[in-house]
């Protein structure tokens, strides 16, 4: 059994590899984490 072939207009079904989506993510997630220490940090001597 052959599989259908994508319709007019539609891309091909690609993965992306697990390991580039983490990477990823850690790339935009381990700065942001730090930022919003930093900011939590900073309002609760403004606040505490």
């Amino acid at each position: 059994m052959s599989t259908p072939a994508p319709r007019t207009g539609e891309q091909p079904t690609t993965h992306t590899p697990v390991g580039l989506v983490a990477f990823a993510w850690a790339l935009v997630g381990v700065p942001l984490a730090y930022g919003l220490y930093n900011t939590i940090k900073a309002a609760s001597a403004l606040f505490g």
